[in-house]
C-alpha cells in the first residue's frame, strides 16, 4: 500500500510539473503536460515494484477487476492499447496488479483480504458513497477471496476535511437524511444567501458506511488535503490543480 503526495516519492526521482501541477501530479486529465504525467506514473511503478491500472473515474459506483494480461495490466473489458476503463473502484487477486485511485478532496479507500488473497481501492467522494462504490467494493473484494467483510482490513486516506468539506441540503438528501433533523457528520453553520450550509465529516460518512457492512478494521482518515498545501493537491483549495493516488496491491 502506497499514498502518494505532491512530493516526489523518491529523492534520486524528480519530478518536472509546473503550475500548478508542480510537484508530482499523476492526473493526465487536468492540462497538466501528458508526457511529465507519464512520466511521473513510471516512477510510481518504480516505487511500488507493481503495475497500476489507472481508471477514468466518474464519481460513480463501478468497481472492475483487475488482472494480467500478456506482458500489461487491464481492467475487465478494456482492450490492449484502449482508454482507460470508466469506473470508481477496481480489484485484483493476481500480484503485481496495483488497484489505483486519484484524489484531490476526494477519499480514498484500500481493502485488504486476509492471507493476501485480494485488495481493493475505492474513490469515495460524497456521490460515490451516496451511490454504493463502497458497498460495490466490498461484495467484489468479499466474493473474490472468500472472505467475510469482517476480515477485510480497511483505510482511509487524505480527503478534505471536516472543518473544510462545507455542504448545501443536496448532500444531506443524498445521503437519505432530513436536513431539518440533522445528522452527526453534518455541523449546521450559518446560512449564506438564505442557503442553509453544513461542515460534512466524509471520513466518518464513509466509516459508517464499513462498519454497517461489518468491517472492524478501519483505520486513518485523519488527513485533511484542504489545509495542508505543502503535501496535497486540492480542488476546493486551488481549483485547478494536480492529483496525487492511493495504491494497494499484492507482492510478487
Amino acid at each position: 500500500m502506497w499514498m502518494s503526495t505532491r512530493r516526489s516519492p523518491s529523492p534520486d526521482l524528480r519530478a518536472h510539473g509546473r503550475p500548478p501541477y508542480d510537484d508530482f501530479n499523476l492526473g493526465d486529465h487536468v492540462g497538466d503536460d501528458p508526457s511529465v504525467v507519464h512520466r511521473h506514473r513510471q516512477m510510481v511503478a518504480q516505487v511500488c515494484g507493481a503495475e497500476p491500472v489507472w481508471l477514468t473515474q466518474v464519481h460513480g459506483r463501478r468497481v472492475v477487476r483487475l488482472s494480467r494480461s500478456g506482458d500489461q495490466c487491464l481492467a475487465d473489458g478494456q482492450a490492449v492499447g484502449a482508454d482507460p476503463i470508466r469506473a470508481d473502484g477496481s480489484w485484483t487477486t493476481e500480484p503485481g496488479v496495483a488497484c489505483a485511485v486519484m484524489v484531490a478532496d476526494c477519499l480514498p479507500v484500500l481493502l485488504a483480504a486476509p492471507e493476501g488473497r485480494g485488495v481493493a481501492a475505492l474513490h469515495a467522494g460524497w456521490r460515490g458513497l451516496c451511490g454504493g462504490v463502497v458497498e460495490q467494493g466490498v461484495a467484489a473484494l468479499c466474493e473474490a477471496s472468500a472472505c467475510d467483510p469482517a476480515d477485510l482490513m480497511a483505510w482511509l486516506g487524505p480527503c478534505i476535511g471536516p472543518m473544510a468539506f462545507e455542504v448545501g441540503a443536496p448532500v444531506l438528501e443524498g445521503f437519505g437524511l432530513d436536513p431539518a433533523i440533522g445528522h452527526p457528520a453534518f455541523v449546521p453553520q450559518a446560512a449564506q444567501n438564505g442557503q442553509a450550509k453544513w461542515l460534512a465529516d466524509l471520513p466518518r460518512l464513509a466509516r459508517q458506511r464499513l462498519q454497517g457492512l461489518g468491517l472492524v478494521k478501519v483505520d486513518g482518515g485523519t488527513w485533511c488535503t484542504v489545509s495542508d498545501p505543502s503535501r496535497f493537491f486540492s480542488f476546493r483549495r486551488d481549483g485547478v490543480t494536480g492529483r496525487q493516488a492511493a495504491f494497494i496491491w499484492l507482492q510478487r
